[in-house]
């Protein structure tokens, strides 16, 4: 086995880098629902204010929750939007024809979502603060460990949607669109998870996005980061990484072993 190579992370980094360079069609979008998602959602937090009696109070809540929530959306979608360009590409089996091993094309997918969710994050934080006067980085390094534990998540699901179009094919991949959709219910992202009804709070209390956003409407009402809270968070997301880690090198290997992957076309796999 050949043993963990930067450079072949760089070159996984390098082509997706050369994709975007070379197609505007792939930039506009981390930009162009960044700005629908933060003015949409800006007017109606303004308004819900108005009504409420609460004044500007419910804008850097709302905000606050899209800009989280659309990060690790991007996070997530990242990771699977630059498998499926090798797959649409027809270059998958390229890439495993070269000594690049597992491990290093899912950290330089990884790394290649990384780069492209924080161009979207800055822009959201741009127009948040341009556009309605709001500066999240007043909280400082109180946003960091949120931030972390979704992007956490966002990488685990992104694999393990991954795994899931190996397996069953490229067209599995509508059944990874709607995932950050089916979630959101369930973690609380503009409400409290103690609104739910008690099956929903089960699932909440396994998903790591729920203290993220209980924790931020606390810090947003001037409270503290609540730390033990967050660790749950973390502790629940390094679970969900191992178990994505483990279903993607368990259908790798099945591809592998069963020349599933020398099969693999367009439209389906059998």
């Amino acid at each position: 086995m050949s043993r963990f190579s930067s450079r072949r992370v760089a070159a996984v980094l390098l082509r997706h880098f050369y994709l975007m360079r070379g197609s505007p069609a792939r930039v506009v979008p981390l930009f162009a629902w960044v700005a629908v998602d933060i003015v949409l959602w800006g007017f109606i937090a303004r308004w819900f204010g108005v009504l409420s009696g609460r004044g500007p109070s419910l804008v850097p809540v709302l905000l606050g929750a899209v800009l989280l929530w659309d990060f690790f959306t991007r996070v997530m979608h990242g990771v699977t939007m630059a498998f499926l360009e090798d797959v649409w590409s027809r270059n998958f089996l390229n890439l495993f024809s070269t000594p690049i091993t597992v491990a290093e094309y899912v950290v330089g997918l990884v790394l290649s979502s990384l780069a492209t969710s924080l161009v979207g994050l800055g822009a959201m934080l741009l127009l948040a603060s341009l556009g309605f006067g709001l500066s999240f980085l007043s909280y400082g390094l109180a946003l960091l460990p949120f931030l972390l534990v979704l992007f956490g998540l966002g990488v685990a699901l992104g694999i393990l949607a991954v795994a899931l179009v190996l397996r069953l094919g490229p067209a599995a991949e509508w059944f990874v669109w709607p995932m950050p959709a089916l979630l959101a219910p369930f973690v609380g992202v503009f409400y409290p998870v103690s609104t739910l009804p008690g099956w929903m709070r089960a699932i909440a209390a396994v998903l790591p996005p729920s203290p993220v956003f209980e924790g931020l409407r606390a810090v947003v009402a001037g409270g503290p980061v609540p730390w033990g809270s967050l660790g749950l968070g973390a502790a629940l997301c390094a679970a969900w990484i191992a178990l994505a880690a483990w279903a993607y090198a368990a259908v790798h290997r099945h591809a592998v072993r069963t020349g599933l992957i020398g099969r693999y076309s367009a439209e389906t796999v059998s």
